[in-house]
C-alpha cells in the first residue's frame, strides 16, 4: 500500500469533503471505528476474556478519533476507561461532538489536566490490558509537553503490563520524519488511519510503530493513487488482492509443487523448518532432497512431504553429484528453494551454479546458497529464470563485499543495489523486511516482532516463499506475501505465549490462523 505525506493526506481529506460529500464528522467515525476494529482484534487474538481498554485522548482530532473508538467499544460491551489528557473545555470542533456522543453513551472518563496528575497516577491508578494512544496526531511537530508528555509516560510505564495501540501515528513521533524529539508512544500496532505515514519508513521509527495495520476509511482509488510516498507498506488488503479464491473443482496439481534442497549433517533440523513453512503455504505438493542421513527423520518430523535422500559429501552436505539426479526432475517443479541448512562447502556452489544456469522456475537462493556467491552479486544476474534472494544483513555484506554493519547502515540503499547487481527479487531480512525487485518500488513489512529473532525463523521464511511462488504467485508478489505472513505468525504466537519462548516451528503452526484471518476460507 502506498505511503503518504501529512500534507497529502490533508489534500485527500480534503477533497473527500469537496468532492465526494464525505465530511470531516465522517471521516473520524469511520476513523474511530476501524480503530475500534482493530483493538477488538487484538483482544480475541491475545486471548483476553473481559480485558480492560484504557483509551487515552488529547484535545484534537486524534483524540477525537479515540473518543469514537471507545464508544464503538463500550457499544459491544467491552470495559472501558477515557483518559482526557486535558479538560473538557480545551475540546472543540468534531473532537468536542465526538466527546459528546461518549458522555451521551455513558462511556467512563477522567479528566487528567496536567503533568503533575499523570506523575500522580503513575503509583495510584493501574493500566489496562490494552492502551489506545490517541494524544497527538499527524499534525504535531515538536516535542510533547505538560500533560501530553506525562500521559506519554504513563502508556510506557504500564506497557509491562498491557498491549499499546497507536492511532495514526504514535504520540510524539513525527509521522512524516518518524523522528521523536521528545517523549515517545512505543507502539505494539500503529493503526494507520486511511493511509500509512511516509514517518513508518524511517528506520528510527522502527521502535515505535510497532505492527502496522490501515483502517479503511473509504479513500476512492483515484486519490489513493495520489499518495506520495517513496516506498510502499505490506498490508493485509495487498494480499487479498494477490491470492485468489480456490475453486472446487480442483486437485493437488492445481497448486503447484515446491521442491527444497537442504540439510546437512551439521543443521539435520533446517530441513524440517523449511518444509513446515512450504507444506502451510496452500502448495499442491512439496518434495525434499535431503542428505540420505536426514531423510528418515526428516520425513517422520513433516509425512505432508514427499522427502527423498540425496547424494551427501563427506561433511554430510549435499554432493555436487546429486545434479544428474535432479536435473533430468527439474521440469516437474514449479518452484525450487535451495540452501537451508547445507553448508558453503564447495560442491553446494556447484549445484547453485547449474541450478541457475538451467531452473526455468522461480528459484529461491537462501541461506548458504547465498553464502556460496560470496562477492559474485553479478552471477545471479545471467540466471535462466527468475531469482528470489532472502539475505539477512551478514549473508547480503556476504553477496555484495560489505560489512554487514555497512548494511544496516542504509538498508534502503543496500537493497536498491543489490536489484541493480543481481536483476532478481530481494527480501532484505531484519526488523522492517526490504523488498525490492527490478522496475518496483521497495516495500517494507512492519509485521513480526523481536521474539522471531531465533535460528530456524529464516528457515520457515523460505519455505513459505517457495510454497507461495510454486502457486502461480509473482516472485515479487510471492516474496511480499511471504515476509507479511511469516510476521504476522510471529505476532500471533507472541500475543497468545510471549515473545521470549517463540519458536521457529511455533510458526509454521500458527500459519492456519493467519491465512483464516486473511483469507476467510
Amino acid at each position: 500500500m502506498k505511503t503518504v505525506s501529512t500534507t497529502r493526506m490533508r489534500e485527500i481529506e480534503e477533497r473527500m469533503a469537496t468532492d465526494y460529500g464525505v465530511t470531516t464528522e465522517m471521516l473520524m467515525d469511520r476513523a474511530g471505528y476501524g480503530v475500534a476494529h482493530e483493538v477488538r482484534t487484538l483482544a480475541d487474538r491475545a486471548g483476553f476474556s473481559d480485558p480492560l481498554i484504557q483509551i487515552f485522548a488529547g484535545r484534537g482530532n486524534n483524540g477525537g478519533d479515540a473518543f469514537v473508538a471507545a464508544r464503538y467499544l463500550a457499544e459491544e460491551d467491552f470495559s472501558v476507561e477515557v483518559m482526557l489528557a486535558g479538560a473538557e473545555r480545551d475540546l472543540e470542533g468534531d473532537a468536542l461532538h465526538a466527546f459528546s456522543q461518549l458522555k451521551e453513551a455513558k462511556v467512563k472518563y477522567t479528566e487528567v489536566p496536567t503533568r503533575a496528575d499523570w506523575d500522580r497516577l503513575q503509583h495510584e491508578w493501574p493500566g489496562g490490558d490494552i492502551l489506545v494512544d490517541g494524544l497527538l496526531g499527524t499534525g504535531v511537530s515538536g516535542p510533547a509537553r505538560g500533560a501530553i508528555a506525562g500521559a506519554i509516560r504513563y502508556i510506557n510505564a504500564n506497557a509491562k503490563r498491557g498491549f499499546v495501540v497507536s492511532i495514526d501515528v504514535p504520540s510524539g513521533m513525527n509521522a512524516d520524519t518518524g523522528v521523536a524529539p521528545g517523549d515517545v508512544v512505543w507502539a505494539d500496532l500503529t493503526v494507520a488511519i486511511g493511509l500509512p505515514k511516509i514517518g513508518y519508513l524511517s528506520p528510527r521509527a522502527l521502535e515505535y510503530v510497532g505492527t502496522v495495520c490501515v483502517a479503511d476509511i473509504g479513500i476512492p482509488w483515484e486519490l489513493m493513487e495520489q499518495a506520495d510516498g517513496p516506498m510502499e507498506i505490506i498490508t493485509a488488503a495487498d494480499l487479498r488482492a494477490m491470492i485468489p479464491r480456490r475453486l472446487r473443482n480442483t486437485h493437488k496439481g492445481s497448486y503447484g509443487h515446491a521442491l527444497i534442497l537442504a540439510g546437512s549433517a551439521d543443521y539435520p533440523g533446517a530441513p524440517t523448518l523449511a518444509l513446515a513453512g512450504a507444506v502451510r503455504s496452500g502448495v499442491g505438493l512439496v518434495t525434499a532432497y535431503v542428505p540420505g542421513s536426514l531423510s528418515l527423520s526428516v520425513s517422520a518430523a513433516l509425512p505432508d512431504a514427499i522427502v527423498r535422500p540425496a547424494p551427501a559429501t563427506a561433511a554430510g552436505t549435499l554432493s555436487a553429484a546429486f545434479w544428474e539426479q535432479l536435473r533430468p526432475r527439474l521440469a516437474d517443479y514449479s518452484a525450487v528453494l535451495i540452501g537451508p541448512g547445507l553448508t558453503p562447502h564447495p560442491e553446494i556452489r556447484i549445484l547453485v551454479e547449474q541450478l541457475l544456469d538451467e531452473c526455468r522456475v522461480p528459484l529461491v537462493l537462501d541461506a548458504d546458497a547465498l553464502n556460496v556467491l560470496e562477492r559474485e552479486a553479478a552471477r545471479v544476474a545471467r540466471a535462466k529464470g527468475p531469482v528470489i534472494l532472502t539475505p539477512h544483513p551478514g549473508e547480503m555484506g556476504r553477496l555484495l563485499g560489505c560489512p554487514a554493519a555497512v548494511v544496516q547502515e542504509d538498508r534502503e540503499a543496500t537493497l536498491r543495489k543489490a536489484v541493480e547487481k543481481t536483476g532478481a527479487v530481494v527480501a532484505l531480512k531484519g526488523a522492517g523486511t526490504l523488498v525490492g525487485a527490478p522496475g518496483r518500488p521497495i516495500h517494507l513489512n512492519l509485521s513480526g516482532n523481536p521474539g522471531m529473532a531465533k535460528g530456524g525463523t529464516g528457515d520457515v521464511l523460505a519455505g513459505l516463499i517457495v510454497g507461495l511462488a510454486a502457486q502461480g504467485l509473482e516472485p515479487f508478489d510471492a516474496a511480499r506475501a511471504g515476509v507479511y505472513l511469516h510476521g504476522q505468525a510471529g505476532d500471533s504466537v507472541a500475543l497468545r505465549g510471549s515473545q521470549q519462548t517463540l519458536l521457529a516451528s511455533d510458526l509454521a503452526m500458527e500459519l492456519t490462523g493467519v491465512f483464516r484471518e486473511l483469507m476467510l476460507r
